[in-house]
């Protein structure tokens, strides 16, 4: 995941992700080594608010792919559709995902997210005489 120049230095054990939305720093070891946001190769969802925003590794899924489907049909078939990849051992989250693990968590709750935060349908008012 990092940038080719820090490929030495987290070859040590130990690195940690942090999981802060709200700060630039995505790796750290215990010894002081800090990685950002500038030295890794791919967006880390965690730590993004502006699309795109990663949710699934693997397939290419983003939160604006799922908000869209939202908007378009009421539901999203993402966690759907990357359950069926992950039957058909399709994936490799350990080495994609910037977490190394699993994204499934993620693209479920960020679609829950989503789902509660659509706008609701307010029921027409009927006609009065």
């Amino acid at each position: 995941m990092v940038e080719p120049q820090f490929l030495e230095t987290v070859d040590a054990t130990g690195f940690l992700l942090c999981p802060s939305a709200d700060c630039e720093l995505v790796y750290f070891h215990p010894d002081g080594v800090r990685l950002t946001k500038a030295d890794v190769r791919v967006r880390v969802g965690l730590k993004e608010t502006v699309d795109p925003v990663p949710i699934c590794y693997c397939f290419g899924f983003t939160e604006a792919m799922a908000r869209d489907e939202i908007a378009a049909t009421g539901k999203c078939t993402i966690p759907e559709r990357v359950s069926a990849e992950m039957k058909r051992e399709l994936c490799a989250c350990e080495v994609r995902n910037p977490q190394g693990s699993c994204c499934f968590a993620r693209v479920t709750s960020v679609v829950k997210r989503l789902l509660a935060a659509r706008p609701k349908t307010i029921p027409p008012v009927p006609a009065t005489k």
